[in-house]
């Protein structure tokens, strides 16, 4: 069966740079750094004190206040995201929307899900005792319920699930909803990743792991991917979603048509629970794959939105895979989108597909900021914006547990 073509046309995100699309970008054009100091929660003992959190969150006229008040952070961000997204694409917010509910499905994950709601709830359990532990405790928690509730208020019957694999998420269930459309099984899917960890637990957690920075004197020089003074990841929060449709269902309804996704693929490291493998073998396969699947030769990539966090173990292996892959790195430009947002675990792939379509969309490639001292890069790594037209560019996110995702996206052409 012959693969359809599909296309983005609508793109949602929300971030500590901003929730608009545009916003969003021209932030990271000018090099912003959204990281600073935790104050929503006392934060003193702990040996990390800052993130990319989303300050002032509101959902708006997205979630109905009620619900708005129910539900978790993470599902909030999913929502909002996601109807942004919506609204970007020329589609109404409601059931009577003009798309074939049949047609159209969603899948949106979340590394962890609803960590807010299951720390508050274990709090009111050791307390107050069972009896008021919230009825909303087991829904809110679920990395599906996003996906759920969205195609609820929208009306939508196709495919809906969530993807977990850490921060690789979004990239899995942005092919994933890719797949549904390319093999006929609908015509417009959601999809994408949200994350809402900075909490007392989540940060603790991190903490624990050793995995974050802990330059508190300056949160933001803090994430610097590829820098030899870098110390580890910042936390981050929030959501990119995308709206994927086939490409005839879209010129058919005279959709904003974006970016064409052209294919990706997944591989695993069987390596470590937490460690990506020293030699790369396991991104290099997924990139070859995911460009096997493009139908895109590795001399055609043009620009790389690396998964780059900021961890010592973790940069460049990624680099060792992709120049296992890219034969001419000096004529590819890499940038580390984290460098100004954080790392937001299960939504980075999504926010970072935004950025990568927006790359494409505008021929500007955001610089990776705090690269005072660098690692051997041989690529074009801008440190600040560079005026760049690419055709075709890859995103790159892996997860603890050896999750690997890599997503390919071109300029569209008729």
């Amino acid at each position: 069966m012959a693969k359809r073509r599909v296309v983005i046309t609508g793109l949602g995100v929300l971030s500590c740079l901003g929730n608009d699309p545009d916003l969003f970008y021209q932030k990271l054009l000018a090099g912003t750094s959204g990281i600073g100091p935790i104050t929503h929660f006392p934060c003193d003992e702990y040996s990390t004190r800052f993130a990319g959190y989303i300050h002032d969150f509101d959902p708006g006229e997205y979630i109905d206040r009620k619900q708005a008040r129910r539900v978790d952070r993470c599902i909030a961000f999913a929502l909002v995201a996601a109807k942004k997204a919506l609204q970007h694409a020329k589609i109404p917010l409601s059931k009577e929307n003009g798309i074939d509910p049949a047609r159209a499905g969603v899948i949106i994950g979340s590394g962890i899900g609803g960590m807010g709601t299951f720390f508050d709830n274990c709090a009111v359990l050791l307390e107050k005792g069972p009896n008021r532990v919230s009825p909303f405790l087991i829904p809110y928690i679920l990395t599906d319920m996003s996906s759920g509730l969205l195609a609820q208020d929208m009306g939508f019957m196709g495919p809906n699930y969530s993807v977990s694999s850490a921060c690789a998420t979004s990239n899995h269930a942005i092919l994933a909803a890719l797949r549904h459309i390319q093999y006929g099984e609908a015509d417009l899917m959601v999809c994408g990743g949200v994350e809402a960890p900075i909490s007392p637990i989540g940060l603790a957690g991190f903490c624990a792991v050793k995995a974050l920075s802990e330059r508190n004197d300056d949160p933001k020089a803090a994430s610097r991917p590829w820098d030899k003074g870098r110390d580890g990841f910042v936390m981050g929060e929030g959501g990119g979603i995308l709206v994927l449709e086939s490409y005839e269902h879209a010129v058919k309804r005279g959709a904003p048509i974006l970016a064409e996704i052209l294919g990706g693929a997944a591989s695993g490291d069987a390596y470590h629970m937490t460690e990506p493998r020293p030699d790369g073998k396991g991104v290099a396969l997924c990139i070859q794959n995911a460009l096997k699947d493009a139908g895109v030769r590795e001399d055609q990539i043009g620009y790389i939105n690396a998964h780059a966090t900021s961890t010592p173990l973790g940069d460049m292996p990624e680099i060792s895979a992709i120049l296992q892959v890219i034969k001419h790195p000096e004529k590819v430009a890499i940038n580390a989108t984290k460098s100004m947002i954080g790392h937001s675990l299960g939504a980075a792939g999504g926010i970072e597909a935004v950025a990568t379509v927006q790359a494409l969309l505008t021929g500007l490639i955001h610089p990776t900021i705090n690269l005072t001292d660098p690692e051997n890069l041989p690529f074009i790594v801008p440190t600040q914006a560079l005026k760049l037209s690419v055709d075709y560019a890859i995103s790159n996110s892996f997860g603890f547990g050896g999750h690997n995702a890599c997503v390919v996206f071109g300029r569209v052409t008729k």
